[in-house]
């Protein structure tokens, strides 16, 4: 078991690691060499993708924690099944949206604990905007944290109330948060179903774990994802959106989402502010 302190520690090197892999992300990004190979399962795969990775392999290597990643290797289950803590992590999530140069993309990190996120970390690198949780302690928003400032960035500058997650909601109508990139049929029915149970509501694309982030804001009350996702795509939005006080569960069974999982793919799933979607 790890005590609270050495977790605050860990949480503090996540937050660390993800802005410096936002920085190498953002040296690409602003060049004129991505680098896009397709990977086997024909998704795209980036110079950033791969500078990411090994900022955060050798960062998080250092915590003696086993580290499971997108662009890491293919980590048996007999291996993994037993770990009682891991580390979960989409060195660039939102590959498509890094290429269209939209901006929605995110490095995430989350620590597991008996295949459950208990600490998670999202850092949007075009707006040096930082999202973090820590099970018990809530999630939480800072904004201008960049490689410049990072290292100043210590312990008593965690769990600010001022910065605590959800912000208020006053709207009247139901905001539903789709995927920019992978939307299916079986979403659209979805939400169609929704609209004639709730009445108005309104619909914003968007890519990456930004979603998660703008459920756990209150900025959205919904992510329907009835398609393919694996589990680095999720874990560390589903800490943050806990930590917020929703949830994240599974479409068919309404069960909280697991990991660690035989494959590391999820069941469709739901995100949502409970208190104003059921």
């Amino acid at each position: 078991m790890i005590d609270q302190q050495e977790i605050i520690n860990l949480l503090l090197s996540a937050i660390v690691t993800s802005v410096d892999a936002g920085a190498k992300i953002m040296e690409v990004y602003n060049s004129n060499d991505f680098q896009v190979n397709l990977k086997s399962d024909r998704t795209p795969l980036t110079l950033a993708d791969k500078v990411a990775h090994e900022v955060i392999k050798e960062s998080l290597s250092k915590t003696y924690i086993p580290v499971l990643s997108e662009e890491g290797r293919n980590i048996l289950f007999e291996e993994r099944k037993n770990w009682e803590y891991f580390w979960i992590v989409d060195p660039l999530d939102g590959t498509k949206e890094f290429i269209k140069r939209n901006g929605e993309f995110t490095v995430n990190i989350a620590l597991l604990q008996n295949g459950y996120p208990i600490l998670g970390v999202i850092y949007v690198p075009v707006t040096n905007e930082l999202y973090y949780s820590l099970e018990g302690r809530g999630a939480y928003k800072e904004p201008g944290i960049s490689n410049v400032n990072i290292k100043d960035f210590k312990a008593e500058n965690l769990f600010r109330q001022e910065t605590k997650l959800p912000q208020s909601i006053s709207r009247k109508e139901v905001v539903v948060v789709e995927s920019r990139s992978h939307t299916s049929t079986e979403t659209y029915e979805y939400i169609e179903m929704l609209s004639k149970k709730v009445g108005d509501i309104k619909t914003i694309p968007c890519g990456s774990s930004l979603k998660m982030c703008m459920i756990a804001e209150g900025n959205a009350d919904i992510y329907p994802r009835l398609s393919l996702s694996s589990e680095w795509d999720t874990a560390a939005g589903q800490a943050i959106v806990e930590g917020a006080g929703f949830q994240v569960i599974s479409y068919e069974t309404n069960e909280r989402i697991r990991y660690n999982k035989e494959e590391l793919l999820n069941p469709w799933f739901i995100v949502r502010n409970q208190h104003r979607v059921n």
